[in-house]
């Protein structure tokens, strides 16, 4: 089964996912049972953040400084825990502003996908890769939302 720990940061998130933890073990739990997704055991942990974090963590770790909607650090083959492959940080303004013109959930679940995609090796820096990796995400994100 895939796992997700989930660490808040920023208390304003409860407004919009009354139970964070529980949100996301329900959206796994479903996605372990996707034909391409039995049987895998994974875990990461979900940092639920703000702008000011996550633009503290772009310098820190891509030299950007600037805020962003999510990040993901995958962890190296060398020093993984057993089925540890990550962690992704969310911002919450960035969220909130595009749930506008949809629902906060469904942005929520479009960032932690695309950045699960991420610790599970995709990248979408050439375009071929991109449209690979948001074929991905439009499979997973319509399999869970059906």
């Amino acid at each position: 089964m895939i796992k997700a720990n989930v660490i808040l940061d920023y208390p304003i998130w409860k407004q919009r996912i009354k139970k964070p933890y529980s949100y996301i073990q329900s959206k796994l739990k479903k996605l372990s049972k996707a034909p391409n997704f039995k049987n895998k055991k994974q875990e990461f942990t979900i940092f639920l953040t703000n702008n000011k974090k996550m633009k503290i963590l772009n310098k820190k770790f891509r030299n950007k400084n600037k805020t962003t909607d999510v990040l993901s650090f995958p962890i190296e083959n060398v020093y993984k825990k057993k089925n540890y492959i990550g962690d992704i940080a969310l911002s919450f303004e960035i969220i909130n502003k595009r749930s506008k013109f949809s629902t906060f959930n469904i942005e929520f679940d479009k960032m932690w996908i695309h950045g699960y995609l991420h610790l599970t090796g995709f990248d979408h820096k050439k375009f071929k890769d991109f449209k690979k990796m948001t074929k991905k995400e439009s499979l997973i994100f319509n399999y869970l939302n059906k």
